[in-house]
C-alpha cells in the first residue's frame, strides 16, 4: 500500500512542482476564467491544464514502475484530479480563494476517491482506503510549512 500512498502524494504534488518549474508556461485555467452565478470562479486560476497533464503523466509513470500498469495509473490520476477539482469547486462556492485552507476538504476527496478505486481494483481490504486517506492528509499537513519555506508552495498551510 506504500506504492499507492506514494502515487497519491506524487500525483497531487506534481502540479505544484510543475508550476514552479515551468513558471507561467501552460498555466491556462481549466475553467477558462468562467464564473458561476454566485460571482465566484468555477474552479479558480490554480487549476490548470498543465497541472492536469502533469498529474496524469506522473500517475501513469509511477503506476507502470510499481507494476500496476498505465491504465490503472491513468484512472487513478483522473480520480485524484477529480477529487481535487471537486474540493476546489466547493471551496469557490464558499468564497474561499485558491490556497485558502479548508482542513479535511482540501485532502479527503483527492485521496479517498482514488484510494477506494485502488483497494477495489487491487483486491485489498476496504479499510485501507481510509488509512491511505488519513495518511495522505497527515503528510500534507506536516509537509506544508516546510514546502512553503522552500518556496515550493505559495501558502504555509
Amino acid at each position: 500500500m506504500l506504492e499507492v500512498l506514494v502515487m497519491l502524494l506524487a500525483t497531487n504534488g506534481a502540479p505544484v512542482l510543475a508550476a514552479r518549474f515551468f513558471r507561467g508556461y501552460g498555466d491556462a485555467p481549466l475553467d477558462q476564467g468562467k464564473r458561476m452565478a454566485d460571482g465566484y470562479p468555477l474552479l479558480g486560476s490554480s487549476k490548470t491544464w498543465r497541472g492536469l497533464i502533469v498529474a496524469l503523466f506522473t500517475a501513469c509513470i509511477l503506476s507502470v514502475l510499481f507494476g500496476y500498469g498505465a491504465w490503472f495509473g491513468l484512472v487513478f490520476g483522473m480520480l485524484v484530479m477529480a477529487g481535487d477539482l471537486c474540493s476546489s469547486f466547493f471551496k469557490r462556492r464558499t468564497g474561499l480563494k485558491p490556497g485558502d485552507r479548508f482542513l479535511g476538504w482540501d485532502q479527503v476527496p483527492e485521496s479517498l476517491i482514488p484510494s477506494a478505486f485502488a483497494v477495489f481494483v487491487l483486491g485489498i481490504e476496504w479499510w485501507w482506503a481510509i488509512v491511505l486517506s488519513l495518511a495522505f492528509t497527515l503528510i500534507q499537513i506536516v509537509v506544508s510549512r516546510p514546502l512553503y519555506s522552500l518556496h515550493i508552495r505559495k501558502n504555509p498551510h
